[in-house]
């Protein structure tokens, strides 16, 4: 059954992994940029990644060296762990997904993306979506989750029925290398949109202009992009998305 998208997720620009700015000490998907994202009265995009210990953490890259001083996979280390690292150029450390719903507290609509952790897009999936799913048990705040992964999708469609579902989607050309020619083919055709149950997509606002996104928004679909970075890339995106999911400029917000 598909979920609406709630309107908040439309006329609020979502503040992609929060409204970081590493200059002020604010890191992507830190706490610190959670809340400016809030006090902004901007929408909140962060990713989820799976603990060792079964736990959703907001964090967006697999490997830890990127954003922090450790080393090795995020799947290596407890939530406790990985609670303890410091986020680069900040005082914060890695948030659990629980915390950082307990932070915002509904006063902004989240969209949660859950990474992918089969490796090959592919069926090896639900011990993140169970993750997040037992967090947002009782959350009262509007959100919606979304995936690279269809797979992802369909479990939060068993977990979660009532959360609204979406795809991220693009040209997926950064895939061909470890994607089966038919799996390519079939992310790159969005041919899972009504299998799960998805009510919107989240687009690369470089690959807008694809037919498939078109053929989607005019079937009802609600169509986000990303990642917009400035006014003129704004414009130029919402002449076909209905919103942007945004970093390294503030848009405007709309009453």
């Amino acid at each position: 059954m598909m979920v609406a998208l709630p309107q908040s997720f439309v006329r609020l620009p979502l503040a992609h992994r929060g409204l970081h700015d590493r200059s002020a000490g604010r890191i992507e998907n830190a706490m610190a940029s959670f809340l400016a994202a809030v006090e902004a009265g901007y929408g909140i995009e962060l990713d989820l990644q799976l603990s060792s210990d079964g736990q959703a953490m907001a964090f967006h890259d697999y490997g830890l060296d990127r954003l922090t001083h450790e080393t090795g996979l995020v799947r290596d280390r407890t939530a406790k762990e990985l609670s303890m690292i410091t986020l680069k150029d900040t005082q914060d450390k890695i948030p659990t997904f629980a915390e950082v719903l307990d932070a915002v507290e509904g006063r902004v609509p989240l969209l949660i993306e859950v990474k992918d952790q089969d490796g090959a897009y592919g069926t090896a999936v639900g011990e993140l979506e169970a993750a997040a799913a037992r967090d947002l048990k009782g959350y009262l705040g509007e959100c919606a989750v979304m995936s690279f992964n269809p797979h992802s999708v369909a479990v939060m469609q068993t977990l979660m029925p009532e959360i609204p579902r979406g795809l991220t989607t693009d040209d997926f050309s950064d895939f061909e290398n470890v994607l089966a020619t038919d799996a390519f083919s079939r992310l790159r055709r969005i041919e899972d949109f009504e299998r799960v149950g998805a009510s919107f997509i989240s687009h690369d606002k470089a690959d807008l202009d694809w037919p498939r996104v078109s053929e989607l928004r005019a079937a009802g679909a609600r169509v986000l992009c990303w990642t917009v970075r400035s006014p003129a890339e704004e414009a130029a995106a919402l002449s076909v998305a209905e919103n942007i999911t945004f970093e390294g400029y503030l848009p405007r917000v709309t009453a």
